[in-house]
């Protein structure tokens, strides 16, 4: 190359895992090409440095967000308890992750004008009460009261209260502590279903549980 004798004139002159590369004092030489040339190249939890992949040292080498465990770059934990995550979610292996809902509980559906419970209603409270008991730890429990379109707002407020608070106290006689039960009322503004017929009506005579630990 130029009247010299060189070791190559371009990377297709060095064997494969080499590169041609201009020498400081002159003159191409082939050389290691470069294992990585960012984090992102490297695997097994290594950073990308000087060219290889080595392990990281401080967290400060794995980048945001990262932390160095034992000499691998890992996401740093997001939680250590559960408490740490939001609602509906659990901490697991440091992720917070969603999960399905605790102990899922169909509504309680009730009769015109009526706030006691059917025996249909009892047997579906005994299994949510074996559930809190057994699975749910001291979740908190809320119970809304629900009522058709028929009736003022201000009886309906009264009639959804009388349901939740019937719930309540059953739930109470079953052995749930009191301080776990929240009761609140929403009347007909929240309906289940849409229109001035038997079957919606019978939909919205109800109350609702949100489970929560």
């Amino acid at each position: 190359m130029n009247g010299l004798c060189e070791e190559c004139g371009a990377d297709s002159d060095c064997k494969a895992g080499f590169k041609c590369e201009v020498q400081t004092g002159g003159g191409n030489r082939c050389v290691p090409a470069a294992e990585c040339y960012s984090n992102r190249d490297c695997s097994g939890g290594k950073v990308c440095q000087s060219g290889s992949c080595v392990a990281c040292a401080s967290d400060d080498a794995c980048g945001p967000n990262m932390m160095c465990n034992n000499g691998a770059c890992q996401p740093k934990a997001e939680c250590s308890v559960d408490d740490d995550c939001r609602a509906g979610s659990n901490c697991i292996e440091g992720r917070c992750v969603a999960v399905g809902p605790i102990c899922p509980q169909d509504p309680i559906r009730f009769a015109f004008n009526e706030y006691s419970l059917s025996t249909q209603a009892r047997t579906s409270l005994n299994g949510l009460a074996d559930c809190l008991r057994q699975k749910a730890g001291n979740a908190a429990v809320t119970l809304e009261g629900h009522c058709d379109e028929r009736g003022t707002e201000e009886y309906n407020m009264t009639l959804g209260e009388k349901r939740a608070v019937a719930v309540k106290k059953y739930l109470s006689n079953l052995g749930i502590d009191n301080g776990r039960l929240r009761t609140v009322s929403y009347g007909k503004e929240r309906p289940a279903a849409y229109g001035s017929n038997e079957d919606a009506w019978a939909a919205n005579r109800r109350v609702e549980f949100t489970v929560a630990r």
